[in-house]
């Protein structure tokens, strides 16, 4: 994995983590399962994502972004479809994300809007709430 590049993505690109540390970024992965798609001539990482899990019951997809030059060419499916078959053999209960705009493809992947999302609750860690 390229910490570097996947740090810089995720602090300086993503709605979700911008501004993460890089210490808190390296903590998330080596509690982390890591997956990335490369490029096959160069080596250079394309995407990334993590799935964190008690390897039984629960698992929760986070982090996934693809490079904004490789957008719409499969990275974003390949990384998918790489955590689904790694997980399987888990059997796990259920499997998590949240996503704001990418709905269509977790989709592909069985993943669906809560039906029961009263039952979720969240709690934000002091000073990340969103502001309304």
């Amino acid at each position: 994995m390229d910490v570097d590049r996947i740090h810089r993505w995720l602090a300086e690109e993503s709605y979700w983590a911008r501004g993460r540390s890089r210490e808190a970024h390296e903590v998330a992965m080596s509690g982390s399962r890591n997956y990335g798609v490369f490029d096959a001539g160069s080596g250079r990482q394309l995407g990334y994502a993590r799935a964190i899990t008690d390897g039984a019951t629960f698992a929760w997809i986070a982090d996934v972004f693809v490079d904004p030059a490789a957008r719409g060419r499969g990275v974003g499916k390949r990384i998918m479809a790489g955590i689904i078959d790694d997980l399987k053999p888990l059997g796990l209960k259920r499997t998590a994300l949240f996503t704001e705009d990418a709905q269509g493809l977790y989709e592909q992947f069985g993943f669906e809007q809560l039906k029961d999302a009263q039952s979720w609750m969240l709690r934000w860690g002091e000073g990340y709430a969103p502001i309304e």
